[in-house]
């Protein structure tokens, strides 16, 4: 979340001054709340509403309830007390900091309590997250799109670092030794990731989940694993082995990938150390 202009923040310290100024958070929420650039009641959807400059609120002409409005109406900012100038740097400091941001660090920053910033943190990470795997828009082009990337990772603590019980249990179970699975897909012309966590890394199980978020007939891009060797009979499949390359020319699974790297950097950044021994 930036502003389209030249003066938008590279910085944490030029994001918080720059919307340290209310008239520069409504320039910023209103093309993003009314995407056609006119202010609407919610309520009504009169287009005329006056604006209260003393309250940074807009009134609706016609008489009925909840005639007052702000920028926030229909975003995860609408039902909270805090300011738009805490929100956006908030926004701005978690989207840019690839190692994750705690909530003790955010409280720092900005200067609201603990609890305000963990309440901050799980709204924009809510908006952030979308709906994941189950949506009724599945991804893929099966005319000529860039593809999907398919690919599995492995989060969980390390086991050395685990308490004695965990350790003889995992250690009993082998593989991967108690770590949850993550399944990924990356959409290349959407730019959208949906990742789940998954019973296992078996055949059925992978290729049920590409089935049933990927439209048939897509470009599908997968590692070598022996759990995706039947997807060809639904989709154009491609592989890259990663024994002899990574990269084929565009059979690589090199974005989804880069995806894990991030959410482990993220985990590793805010999670406590007693989180991370499992």
């Amino acid at each position: 979340m930036m502003p389209a202009n030249s003066n938008e923040p590279k910085t944490l310290q030029e994001a918080i001054t720059y919307f340290s100024d209310p008239d520069n958070c409504l320039a910023y929420m209103i093309p993003r709340t009314w995407p056609n650039g006119v202010v609407t009641c919610p309520t009504c959807g009169r287009t005329d509403p006056k604006f209260l400059a003393n309250q940074q609120r807009w009134q609706c002409k016609s008489v009925h309830p909840k005639r007052q409005f702000s920028a926030k109406v229909g975003t995860i900012f609408e039902d909270s007390p805090i300011r738009l100038e805490k929100w956006l740097p908030a926004v701005w400091a978690l989207v840019n900091d690839k190692n994750g941001i705690s909530s003790w660090e955010l409280h720092r920053m900005l200067g609201v309590t603990q609890k305000t910033a963990w309440f901050m943190l799980h709204r924009i990470r809510l908006a952030m997250s979308g709906k994941g795997f189950g949506l009724r828009t599945k991804i893929g082009d099966s005319d000529g799109g860039s593809g999907v990337e398919v690919d599995e990772t492995f989060v969980g603590g390390k086991l050395q670092n685990m308490h004695k019980d965990k350790k003889v249990r995992y250690n009993i179970r082998g593989g991967n030794k108690g770590k949850a699975v993550v399944m990924g897909l990356l959409d290349r012309d959407l730019r959208q990731v949906r990742a789940k966590v998954v019973p296992d890394v078996r055949r059925d199980t992978l290729q049920a989940e590409v089935m049933r978020e990927v439209k048939h007939g897509s470009r599908v891009f997968t590692d070598e694993h022996v759990g995706y060797d039947s997807l060809h009979s639904r989709f154009v499949h491609d592989v890259v082995n990663h024994t002899l390359q990574y990269v084929n020319g565009q059979v690589h699974t090199n974005g989804i990938e880069n995806f894990w790297s991030l959410l482990k950097r993220t985990l590793r950044g805010t999670l406590s150390p007693r989180a991370l021994r499992g």
